[in-house]
């Protein structure tokens, strides 16, 4: 992340912000997730990424917005280690002959977190679709059937679903 330009009332708000709710936040976190180490990342994370978020004189109740924003924190986290188990457990079925170097994997882990973050902003139903083509092998005809939906509404869905993905492609 880049270095946060701010002003010397907004370093203020983010000392006090911070001096006042980490404590409590960590505490928090530690009652969640029954890990000291675990719950100071997700406490650091939290804070930098509500430095990043800015507007800090338009926080009006610190604890709500301190605990929505851990949450989803924690919420990438959990997703990210769901994403890297199924991933292993795909590529224990491969000889090794085949297998990515450790360099490799944390590459296709990161391209594997942003492909799943992308085809969450589709909705429900665009991206259960396009999940069912790439993945199941169904037809648009069979997607159709399943979702209740016309074939057109399924190719609709599908530009919708590789858009995402090559949004996500390309990281930058």
């Amino acid at each position: 992340m880049s270095a946060l330009p701010f002003s010397s009332n907004d370093a203020t708000l983010a000392a006090s912000l911070f001096t006042g709710h980490q404590g409590w936040l960590l505490q928090r976190l530690l009652l969640r997730l029954r890990n000291r180490a675990e719950a100071e990342d997700v406490a650091s994370e939290t804070f930098l990424r509500v430095l990043h978020a800015g507007r800090l004189s338009a926080i009006r109740e610190p604890r709500a917005y301190l605990t929505t924003v851990a949450k989803s924190v924690l919420l990438q986290q959990w997703r990210r280690r769901d994403i890297e188990q199924a991933y292993l457990e795909s590529l224990a079925l491969l000889p090794e002959s085949v297998q990515p170097s450790p360099e490799e994997r944390v590459v296709l882990l990161e391209a594997l977190e942003r492909l799943s973050r992308a085809l969450d902003t589709l909705s429900a139903k665009a991206r259960s679709a396009f999940l069912m083509s790439q993945l199941d092998g169904l037809t648009y005809a069979q997607i159709a059937a399943q979702l209740g939906v016309s074939a057109s509404m399924v190719r609709q869905y599908m530009a919708q679903g590789l858009r995402c993905c090559l949004a996500a492609a390309d990281p930058a």
